[in-house]
């Protein structure tokens, strides 16, 4: 070995020892980047690396046909009754799954459901309620600050607008596309890991990162699906296209899918 090769190892290998690791890091050193509401800037990988074909108008068409008769009137299996208890169960579930967000609200709202009765609780009192829901000091300090701000500017209302929605603490873009649509029936996309990897499996939107598969899906799905297309795709990627081992024997889009790698049987 040269002197050369010497320092330029010798360089990496000093570089490597001051690097400090990063939260979010998983065993392969690869960083999961994550929004402010958990959502990835750069979204999680597709299940493999190869590139699948986008699928046909006709296909996708015949795709959402399917999933609605399969499901006419799909919804978010959070449970709400009001568009600030969606509001706050979609803030809980960052990194959290759904029935563990319904156990906590549970206790919670028959107590506190409004932005000034959750004040009046105050941080730790809200702790006492979401202590079973992973990260639940951070969240409880998001949501203690968005009550603050809602009563002060919003005459305690939630607000039907994408900017001021995002400006509350622990709200990014997945968690206001969640409210919008499914509080206040506007046609947004929020894409979770779910949405992401049935979009990019099956040809239906492909994109590297979260934003790139919500633009590909507003711009693809026909103009009727668009309302419900959010709950029909999570549901799907939930309990039938999961990560793992989809259930491609069952899934009514199989025949429709341009995933080469399907469960045989």
């Amino acid at each position: 070995m040269n002197a050369s090769s010497s320092r330029s190892r010798a360089k990496v290998t000093t570089a490597a020892k001051k690097a400090t690791p990063v939260a979010g890091a998983g065993k392969t050193g690869k960083i999961a980047r994550t929004g402010k509401d958990g959502a990835g800037r750069t979204g999680p990988r597709t299940p493999a690396a190869r590139r699948v074909s986008l699928m046909t108008r006709g296909q996708i068409q015949e795709m959402f046909e399917r999933l609605r008769e399969l499901d006419p009137h799909p919804t978010t299996e959070l449970e709400y009754s009001t568009p600030f208890e969606l509001l706050v169960a979609v803030i809980l579930s960052a990194q959290a799954t759904d029935a563990g967000v319904n156990k906590a609200t549970r206790r919670l709202y028959p107590v506190a459901n409004t932005p000034q009765a959750i004040l009046e609780l105050g941080e730790d009192g809200l702790k006492r309620y979401i202590s079973t829901i992973g990260l639940y000091n951070a969240k409880a300090k998001n949501v203690i600050a968005t009550c603050r701000i809602l009563v002060e500017r919003h005459g305690g209302e939630v607000p039907r607008d994408r900017a001021a929605l995002e400006a509350l603490p622990g709200v990014g873009r997945k968690t206001a596309n969640v409210v919008l649509n499914t509080a206040f029936g506007e046609p947004t996309m929020a894409v979770d890991t779910h949405i992401f990897r049935v979009a990019n499996r099956t040809g239906l939107a492909p994109g590297k990162d979260v934003r790139a598969v919500e633009d590909g899906l507003l711009a693809r799905v026909p103009q009727e699906f668009l309302h419900d297309a959010h709950h029909w795709l999570i549901l799907h990627g939930r309990y039938v296209c999961k990560a793992r081992k989809p259930d491609c024997p069952q899934c009514v889009v199989r025949g429709l899918c341009h995933w080469p790698d399907k469960t045989p049987g």
